[in-house]
């Protein structure tokens, strides 16, 4: 049953990414000060709100665990974690680079690209904690706390460009930004098709985290009867 959800996420994503491009590049014009480069937003920012999506998931996952001490949330957790830094690093990776165009300059140290860049490493710091620690149970209940601890590093990132005076522009589907509707319609529609193959991946990487959970499982038990 989950292969056949994944198939058919898969497919749903990649039909629409499709569209998507063909929008972006075929059909939608240049913006008017920005020029080519603005078609950056269409990854930009529906990366970014996958991203903090996932935290906001993940986060949840691992007070479930805490609290039930059942380890299909560490592994939601961390399927989770894993998948929404890749798109954080997309994130950041195409902000830099819009940065360049725009800005002359590839980083700036304000408040939202600080605490974005923030935001990464305390979850790769995650990752990395996770495999610092073998045991199972110990591993899962210390990552989960950390995990909790990073999430608090998210509201900042979000409301960075509200509460500080930032290079970065304002938002442009909350208040203060601006986008002609046609761009904002295939924004949110890409933001559907990132989100789509989030869980696509995320799904896979949860499958994997099942299996190796299985193996730890086997291998504690041949230990134990040898």
């Amino acid at each position: 049953m989950r292969e056949k959800v994944i198939y058919a996420l898969g497919v749903a994503a990649a039909l629409l990414l499709a569209r998507n491009l063909y929008s972006i590049f075929m059909v939608l014009p240049d913006e008017a000060s920005q020029g080519m480069i603005y078609r950056i937003i269409f990854f930009h920012v529906p990366a970014a709100i996958t991203a903090m999506l996932g935290a906001f998931v993940a986060a949840f996952a691992s007070i479930m665990f805490l609290v039930t001490k059942n380890f299909r949330y560490d592994s939601v957790a961390v399927s989770v974690t894993e998948v929404g830094l890749a798109f954080l690093a997309a994130n950041l990776v195409t902000g830099s680079i819009w940065g360049r165009i725009i800005w002359g300059i590839w980083w700036t140290w304000d408040a939202r690209l600080t605490s974005a860049l923030v935001c990464w490493l305390l979850y790769a710091g995650y990752l990395m904690l996770r495999h610092a620690i073998e045991e199972p149970t110990a591993r899962a209940r210390i990552a989960a706390v950390f995990n909790i601890f990073a999430f608090a590093d998210v509201p900042i990132v979000i409301f960075s460009i509200k509460w500080w005076r930032t290079q970065h522009p304002q938002p442009v589907f909350w208040g203060g930004g601006s986008i002609d509707p046609a761009m904002k319609s295939t924004a949110v529609l890409n933001l559907v098709a990132l989100m789509l193959l989030a869980a696509v991946l995320v799904l896979i990487r949860l499958r994997q985290e099942e299996v190796q959970r299985e193996i730890d499982s086997l291998r504690r038990y041949a230990h134990a009867v040898v």
